[in-house]
């Protein structure tokens, strides 16, 4: 197809609290992602870096800051932000380079080094801004808005605190298993239900951290690939990039109420399973062309939502496949292998980039014990607040 682009490298630096600089993260990462695409970083023609916020000036021109740190040498240097969706956004943005002839070859950074607990609102009085209104007036945190998704799945379909324990079970047995991630230490359902209660029915261990750590692809033309010796690399066949269309009808951070409707006229198209949609139509697959799916688990209840937003089941049957087995390692269609949000906590403009380097290593067969067998097509999907939704599908 004339849309792929090929991953010609996948690097990264391992998740956790460092007590370092979000640079010195994002350039080890990138070094990484350079030696796997075997390439020098003078052969670099752009870099895209994903954005952090909350790492001063330097991290707002990401871009520009990451190809300082490697060596000036020319490169066209672009920064992106999309809240969590901003790794996803780089690397559409990387794509659109290549595929309109302005680089050949591409590195997508993003890299964070976040505070410790949740996430909280940037000092100062901004009453015109969304998300300082939602901390500030509702005291609505990051768990609030978890657990009312969580009450909201229990209340009509039935899911029980059980069920969300079961996720954050298969996600730690995952995450186990992967070099990269925070938490490698399995987790049972009883020592989920011992944890503490954050937000009711949420518990500590039903909810992601926040984490340093990065993530970095070479991405390059098709023509690159085979200039490269490179006969099968796996290629980036569609990104999506999608906002909510009026009205919108479920509660979605930082917006503090849903949209006003008449009667009898709900969103044709709901936001969260438009963005899987949207990529599924453009690469011409269907989730059942799906080998494995990595999904943006902020909490275990979120994770079953998005089992039904990505078109695995039905609305309403999240639970019931995860408790067949089906989204776990070795199941029919796996749910992220890599161990999620649940094994790494977030690290906001990695996160979206280290997804599309797990779907690298299992299309390539190099997952370790994580291997999805016979991986073929993958999808990431991720949102980020103030509607970006951005999904990306991969396939060897």
């Amino acid at each position: 197809m004339t849309g792929e682009v090929a991953v010609l490298g996948a690097g990264m630096h391992p998740w956790g609290k460092w007590g370092r600089g979000f640079v010195e993260y994002g350039v080890k990462a990138a070094r990484a992602a350079l030696k796997d695409a075997g390439l020098e970083w003078s052969a670099i023609r752009s870099v895209v870096g994903a954005n952090t916020v909350r790492c001063g000036y330097p991290g707002q021109v990401a871009g520009a800051t990451f190809a300082r740190a490697l060596g000036w040498q020319g490169a066209r240097v672009t920064s992106v932000y999309a809240a969590c969706a901003s790794g996803a956004r780089a690397i559409d943005t990387a794509r659109a380079q290549i595929l309109s002839g302005m680089a050949d070859t591409v590195l997508v950074v993003g890299a964070d080094a976040a505070p410790k607990g949740f996430f909280a609102p940037a000092g100062g009085e901004r009453p015109d801004d969304p998300d300082w209104l939602r901390f500030r007036v509702l005291g609505a945190t990051n768990p609030a808005y978890f657990a009312l998704w969580a009450r909201r799945r229990m209340a009509v379909y039935g899911d029980t605190p059980e069920d969300f324990a079961r996720v954050k079970v298969k996600n730690a047995a995952a995450g186990a298993a992967n070099p990269y991630a925070r938490y490698r230490s399995p987790v049972t359902a009883e020592q989920v239900a011992a944890s503490p209660v954050v937000a009711d029915p949420l518990r500590l261990l039903d909810i992601c951290a926040t984490s340093d750590g990065a993530a970095a692809l070479v991405l390059g033309s098709m023509e690159t690939a085979r200039r490269l010796g490179v006969a099968r690399p796996v290629r980036i066949r569609a990104v999506s990039s999608v906002s909510p269309r009026h009205p919108h009808t479920a509660l979605d951070l930082p917006d503090i109420a849903t949209d006003s409707a008449p009667p009898g006229s709900p969103a044709p198209d709901p936001f969260r399973p438009s963005i899987a949609r949207a990529a599924y139509e453009e690469a011409g697959l269907g989730p059942r062309d799906l080998s494995l799916a990595e999904v943006y688990d902020l909490s275990t209840a979120l994770e079953l939502e998005w089992y039904e937003d990505v078109g695995l089941c039905g609305p309403g049957e999240g639970a019931r496949l995860l408790r067949e087995g089906a989204t776990a390692l070795g199941g029919r269609i796996p749910v992220n292998p890599s161990g999620g949000l649940a094994s790494f906590g977030e690290a906001v403009p990695a996160q979206a980039i280290a997804q599309v380097c797990e779907l690298t290593r299992q299309l390539r067969g190099q997952a370790g014990d994580r291997q999805v067998a016979g991986a073929s097509t993958g999808i990431a999907v991720n949102q980020g607040l103030f509607g970006h939704g951005s999904a990306v599908v991969a396939v060897r």
